[in-house]
C-alpha cells in the first residue's frame, strides 16, 4: 500500500474521533446551559467588568529633548583650544549643543546687625540718635523678616509641613537655628495682620448670590469640634466652632434671603435662608453605593437608579443649554416652569417607594428625594447654581489632610491662626495670586 494512502487514512480516522470528540462536548455544553438556566457563566464566575473607556493621547511636541529654561542665570562656555591628536591650536567655532543643569547652591541666612550710634552734640548738648526705620524689613518686635515668616507661613499652611520639620530645614539648608514658640509666634503675628483682611472675606462669603457650603471634624487640645467652610468661584473661609448645630452655619453665612446655598444633605443647613442646592453627586454616589452593589441582581431596581440618573442628565442639559445661550427666550418663568417639571417627575419615581410601609430596598433615598425635592433642581432655574458640591469638597480636603498629620490645633489661639492663614492662603491661591508676595505685603501695610 503506498504510504501516502495510508497517511490519509491514518488523518481520516483522527478527524472523525476529533468530530466525535466535539460533538459530546456541545451536548455537554448545552445540558450545563439548561442547568443555569440563563445561558449565561455559572453564579460563582465574577462578571468581567466593562471595558474601560480610552482617551486620545495628548500629542506631544515635535521634538523630544529636555526642556530649556529661557533665562539661564549664568553661562558656561565650553571651547577646546588645541587639537587632541596634534596639538594644533584652534580658533572660531561654533555652537554645537547646550545642556543645561539646574542646581540649588547652599547659602548661608543673611543676619544683619542694624547698630544704632549715639553722639553728643558739643554746642547744646544734646544727644543725637541715628533714625532707624525698619518697617519695610520687620514687623514689630520680631527679628525674622517678613519674606522669612511668609515662607514659613507658606510651608505650614499650603506645604502642610509640620513646625518640627520646618525648624529641620531652616537650619539644614540656611544654618539658621529658630525655635519652635519663634515659628508659632511667627504664625500668629501674621494672623492678627490678617484679621481685617479675613473678616473681608468673610463678608464677601456673606453677599455672594451662590454659597458652597461643608464642614468637618477639628480637634483643638484634643476636644472634638467642627472646620466649617464657606466657597465661592474667588474666595475661601474658614471657621471653626465645637458645635455642629445649625445656628453656627446660620451666623457664619447670615441673613442673606437672596443667597443660593450649595450644601450635602447635613440638616445643619436647612435653617440658613435664601433657595439651596443639594449636591447630586451624594445621591447619585449613595444610589450606587447603596443599592447598585448590594443588589446587582435587581433588574428593577437597577432601572430604577438609572431613571433617576437619566433625569438629572436630562436637567444638566437644560442647564447648560441656558448657560452657552443657545435658547436665548428662557426666561426666568420658563426656568421655574422647567424646574418644578423635573421636580414633579422626580416625585413620580420616588413616592411609590417612599412610603412608610414600603419594604422596597430604595425606600430610605426615595424618602430622601420627596423630602428634598424642592432643593434639587434648584440649578435649573438658577443656570449659574452648580449642581454639586464638588467645590467645597475639594477646598476642604487639605485642611483634612492637614488634620491627620498634626491632629488638629493645641489652643484656641492657635486655632483662630490655623482658620485665618488657611482661609488667607486659599483664597490668594484661588485667585492666582503669589501667596507669599501677598503675605509679604499684608505684613508691611499698616495696622489700622
Amino acid at each position: 500500500m503506498d504510504p501516502r494512502d495510508e497517511e490519509i487514512a491514518r488523518l481520516r480516522a483522527e478527524n472523525a474521533e476529533l468530530r466525535a470528540l466535539v460533538e459530546t462536548l456541545q451536548k455537554r455544553i448545552e445540558e450545563l446551559e439548561r442547568q443555569i438556566g440563563s445561558g449565561g457563566p455559572p453564579p460563582f464566575v465574577k462578571a468581567n467588568k466593562p471595558p474601560r473607556e480610552t482617551k486620545e493621547r495628548k500629542k506631544r511636541n515635535l521634538h523630544f529633548c529636555r526642556r530649556r529654561d529661557p533665562s539661564p542665570t549664568d553661562i558656561a562656555i565650553h571651547v577646546p583650544e588645541t587639537c587632541p591628536d596634534c596639538g594644533h591650536r584652534l580658533s572660531g567655532g561654533w555652537e554645537h549643543r547646550r545642556r543645561q543643569v539646574i542646581e540649588i547652591e547652599p547659602s548661608p541666612v543673611k543676619i544683619t546687625d542694624h547698630v544704632v550710634i549715639a553722639r553728643h552734640c558739643g554746642v547744646c548738648g544734646k544727644r543725637v540718635i541715628a533714625p532707624v526705620d525698619l518697617s519695610d524689613l520687620v514687623v514689630g518686635k520680631h527679628r525674622v523678616g517678613v519674606t522669612l515668616m511668609s515662607w514659613i507661613a507658606y510651608l505650614h499652611i499650603v506645604a502642610r509641613i509640620p513646625l518640627r520639620t520646618i525648624k529641620r530645614l531652616l537650619k539644614l539648608m540656611f544654618g539658621l537655628d529658630l525655635g519652635l514658640g519663634e515659628l508659632s509666634e511667627v504664625l500668629h503675628t501674621i494672623a492678627n495682620h490678617g484679621t481685617g483682611a479675613y473678616e473681608q472675606l468673610r463678608n464677601e462669603i456673606r453677599g455672594s448670590p451662590v454659597v458652597n457650603g461643608d464642614e468637618t471634624g477639628w480637634r483643638e487640645d484634643g476636644q472634638n469640634g467642627y472646620l466649617w467652610l464657606g466657597a465661592t468661584p474667588k474666595v475661601r473661609v474658614f471657621l471653626y466652632d465645637k458645635s455642629r448645630a445649625g445656628a453656627v452655619a446660620e451666623e457664619f453665612l447670615g441673613e442673606n434671603k437672596d443667597r443660593v446655598l450649595v450644601s450635602d444633605f447635613y440638616g445643619g443647613y436647612n435653617g440658613v435662608l435664601g433657595p439651596k442646592q443639594r449636591c447630586w453627586v451624594h445621591l447619585l454616589r449613595d444610589l450606587h453605593k447603596k443599592l447598585r452593589v448590594p443588589f446587582p441582581d435587581d433588574i428593577a431596581l437597577g432601572q430604577w437608579i438609572d431613571a433617576v440618573k437619566a433625569l438629572y442628565e436630562e436637567a444638566l442639559a437644560y442647564q447648560r443649554q441656558c448657560l452657552e445661550g443657545k435658547a436665548l427666550n428662557i426666561g426666568l418663568y420658563d426656568r421655574k416652569r422647567k424646574r418644578r417639571e423635573f421636580e414633579q417627575r422626580l416625585l413620580a419615581l420616588a413616592q411609590p417607594y417612599a412610603a412608610k410601609d414600603s419594604t422596597a430596598p430604595q425606600k430610605i433615598l426615595a424618602q430622601r428625594m420627596v423630602n428634598f425635592v424642592e432643593e434639587l433642581f434648584t440649578f435649573v432655574q438658577y443656570p449659574e447654581v452648580p449642581s454639586h458640591n464638588n467645590d467645597a469638597e475639594r477646598a476642604i480636603r487639605p485642611a483634612v489632610i492637614g488634620r491627620k498629620i498634626s491632629g488638629g490645633t493645641r489652643s484656641q489661639k492657635g486655632t483662630k491662626t490655623k482658620t485665618v492663614l488657611m482661609s488667607l492662603f486659599a483664597t490668594w491661591q484661588l485667585q492666582g495670586l503669589n501667596p507669599v508676595q501677598n503675605c509679604c505685603n499684608l505684613l508691611l501695610e499698616p495696622q489700622q
